[in-house]
């Protein structure tokens, strides 16, 4: 019996007007077998979060350039939780200054991957993370 593929929900939340980064993305998990979807541009917390329980997603993945990301990311995993989607697996990309990361993985974002970041290590990060 073949593996159900896994199911990623790629959410681009806040005000942001550009989405080639989310995807590109999108694209390479789709290409690695993964089951992709996008949300769209300018998302909430409350939609994002929806989705991903709607969908049944194992990963979620979050791309912001605004800079919204400390007030935006921890909103997402407080709804993921008070909705019992809190062992999602949640990673994030955009533009998100390094001193920002310790306290953006400290609430619970598994991952952060900045431009320039290869597909292929996005890839193996979620397959390495996601054990049956």
């Amino acid at each position: 019996m073949s593996q159900a593929p896994i199911r990623v929900v790629i959410a681009k939340p806040g005000l942001d007007g550009h989405d080639r980064g989310a995807k590109v993305v999108a694209r390479a998990l789709r290409d690695a077998g993964m089951e992709v979807i996008y949300t769209g541009l300018r998302q909430t917390p409350q939609q994002i979060a929806a989705a991903v329980v709607q969908e049944d997603a194992r990963v979620l993945g979050m791309s912001i350039l605004s800079g919204a990301h400390n007030q935006i990311f921890p909103e997402v995993l407080r709804l993921l939780k008070e909705n019992g989607a809190d062992d999602v697996l949640v990673f994030a990309g955009g533009i998100i200054p390094d001193e920002d990361i310790p306290a953006l993985k400290t609430a619970g974002i598994r991952e952060i991957f900045q431009p320039g970041t290869n597909t292929d290590d996005i890839v193996a990060f979620i397959r390495n993370s996601i054990q049956d």
